[in-house]
């Protein structure tokens, strides 16, 4: 039996510090007023890593939710695509995971 009260309060950290993350982020992004040419130039490769890491924050944000709404429907642990419990060992790495190793 997958402890849902610990990973409800792993996820919920996370999509704390996730949250904070991506507000420092947009932050960064729209601090830049640079106007030097080759200062634009570094501005923006830098944005373009920001708005990477950014992307993938909201795409876990995304995952993190989905886990939230399994933990309340009471399917958190079970492989979405083949109904196997997924290893604690799994959830503890990866604990927003809908999949079981096999179909991952």
């Amino acid at each position: 039996m997958t402890d849902t009260a610990k990973y409800r309060k792993i996820l919920e950290d996370r999509l704390k510090e996730l949250d904070v993350r991506l507000h420092e982020i947009e932050d960064e992004l729209d601090s830049h007023q640079s106007k030097d040419w080759e200062e634009l130039a570094v501005e923006r490769e830098e944005d373009e890593v920001l708005e990477g890491l950014g992307t993938s924050g909201q795409e876990e944000i995304a995952k993190i939710k989905a886990a939230l709404v399994r933990i309340d429907e009471g399917e958190y642990g079970v492989c979405v695509k083949c109904g196997d419990d997924i290893p604690e060992a799994r959830l503890e790495v990866v604990p927003f995971t809908p999949f079981c190793p096999k179909c991952a």
